[in-house]
């Protein structure tokens, strides 16, 4: 299996240890709404383009609904099981290319919600993964940055991602990083950089 496949089944172990009620970082989700959601975006193409087109929102919401209230053992089985096999994602290939950020980012979402959690060791397929996921969706996501932004690895690997003004330089471990960059701040990182710029930097990235 690949690192989404991996982090699929890890997630779909923590939703059945933690239950339906758990914390998620995702603002407003419970455990059984974010397994909603990765159903909904996999399995409904009615349904899914809401999950980024605010317009369609509404709808995509009464329909991740639906599945939140389905039995919870139902529901779990179904992130576990993954697309039907008509579904582009089942294969191989283009789920590690579509899915590693998606289910890395929503493993932790749930993992570091939990009191007292702490990273994972480090594995070096998981973090390569990261790592390439970082870089290839950095420079989208932090398109509105009004700083300039580096990103560097402990180990010294280095993406500048955003030109501008005032640079700041995060260093860390990939998954952090890869967290950062899609809005979550329960992460342990190193800001390089003018005091100022790190806060205007922080406080964009919070509303992604």
């Amino acid at each position: 299996m690949g690192v989404a496949a991996d982090e699929r089944q890890a997630l779909s172990s923590l939703f059945e240890d933690l239950g339906p009620d758990a914390p998620t970082l995702c603002e407003g989700w419970k455990t059984r709404d974010l397994a909603a959601h990765l159903v909904v975006r996999e399995h409904r193409p009615d349904a899914a383009p809401g999950i980024v087109v605010p317009a369609l929102a509404g709808y995509t919401q009464k329909v991740q609904d639906r599945y939140a209230a389905k039995p919870w053992t139902d529901l779990v089985g179904q992130v576990r099981r993954g697309p039907s096999k008509f579904w582009p994602t089942a294969i191989g290939r283009l789920d590690e290319l579509t899915n590693t950020a998606e289910f890395l980012v929503h493993h932790e979402d749930v993992r570091r919600a939990q009191p007292e959690w702490t990273p994972r060791p480090a594995d070096p397929t998981r973090d390569a993964a990261a790592w390439r996921s970082v870089k290839g969706a950095a420079k989208l996501n932090l398109r509105k940055s009004p700083v300039g932004v580096t990103l560097r690895t402990k180990d010294g690997r280095e993406a500048a991602v955003k030109t501008g003004p005032d640079p700041v330089t995060i260093v860390g471990e990939p998954v952090d990083l890869l967290l950062f960059i899609f809005g979550r701040d329960a992460v342990h990182l190193d800001f390089e950089g003018d005091a100022a710029a790190v806060s205007r930097l922080q406080s964009v990235n919070r509303g992604l």
